[in-house]
């Protein structure tokens, strides 16, 4: 009898080993799918955002003429952007936060409303995205420093009295919410967030349950751990809801309920915690990051709207 115990119990032990070694090789493949991204396809990416513009708003960004701005990350990382300068009065800038697995070019939209309202422009490449180094995706949670020394440059380029609006969509929207939770200078006015998440970790489990049909538990937990060793924060630390209840900047949050990436419910999770001047608008069948495309007149009328009276000329 002892021996057939200690037999079933070698058995056990090692069904619990395979299992162990599965679900960490598994949550492996898992984060690396998901915070990883390399060299071979940032020219598959970049090309996605130019082909997902029009033809005139791409020819429109060439004939810009944008001039490359460089800045060197706190974990020294070299990220890079366009910057387009428009004469007209006022000293206004927007910088543009581009969404995940894209990169700045799939801002050219935005940045040519903004230039034709008479702001220059300033299209980061994320950190791990486009042009700008580095392999760990920072799903906006690293970026948000990555933001801060790109509003110092401005601000050192274009004088004390600068004028600045932070705008992204997606990963690009959790950036600026991120970012608007930190210190940052008067220059920076207000903040518009189209189609972002409200936490990075429960974005990742839903992603992970809806697009990979994977359960989120335990793999989310290992995933933490593998983020907090990798990248330096657990996923959990990303609470971008929390961020933007230590600030007082105008937000404008935007998202389309038929938004079948981020669940439509971050809009109002956002809104509720938004503790400064604060506005909504929900389109009432846009998908991800397509209100925009669905109504462009009202779009860009309730940004025009929502920024004046936080901009001066």
């Amino acid at each position: 009898m002892a021996k057939t115990w200690q037999k079933w119990a070698g058995i056990t032990a090692g069904l619990v080993a395979t299992g162990i070694a599965g679900l960490l090789g598994g949550t492996a493949v898992v984060y690396q799918v998901g915070m990883k991204s390399f060299a071979r396809n940032r020219q598959k990416t970049r090309q996605r955002s130019i082909e997902e513009n029009t033809a005139a708003d791409n020819a429109w960004y060439l004939m810009q003429q944008p001039r490359e701005w460089q800045i060197t990350s706190q974990d020294g990382l070299q990220l890079r952007a366009s910057f387009i300068a428009n004469d007209q009065p006022g000293n206004r800038v927007v910088i543009l936060a581009h969404g995940l697995g894209h990169s700045r070019e799939q801002m050219i939209p935005w940045a040519r409303v903004f230039q034709d309202w008479g702001y220059s422009v300033l299209m980061p490449d994320a950190r791990a995205h486009g042009e700008s180094a580095g392999t760990t995706i920072g799903y906006g949670w690293l970026d948000r420093h990555d933001y801060q020394q790109w509003i110092d440059k401005l601000i050192d380029a274009r004088g004390t009295d600068v004028q600045i609006v932070l705008m992204g969509i997606s990963m690009g929207a959790a950036t600026v919410l991120a970012t608007a939770g930190e210190d940052l200078p008067s220059n920076v006015k207000a903040v518009i967030a189209d189609s972002g998440y409200a936490s990075i970790a429960a974005e990742a489990r839903y992603r992970l349950t809806h697009k990979y049909h994977v359960p989120s538990q335990p793999t989310m937990a290992v995933a933490d751990q593998y983020s907090r060793v990798d990248a330096g924060y657990r996923l959990s630390d990303g609470d971008i809801a929390e961020q933007i209840r230590h600030t007082q900047l105008p937000i404008l949050l935007i998202q389309g309920a038929n938004d079948q990436t981020v669940p439509i419910e971050n809009l109002d999770i956002l809104y509720q915690a938004a503790a400064g001047p604060k506005q909504r608008y929900r389109h009432p069948n846009a998908a991800h990051i397509a209100t925009r495309a669905a109504d462009p007149a009202k779009y860009d009328h309730v940004m025009a709207e929502f920024l004046a009276p936080y901009m001066h000329d």
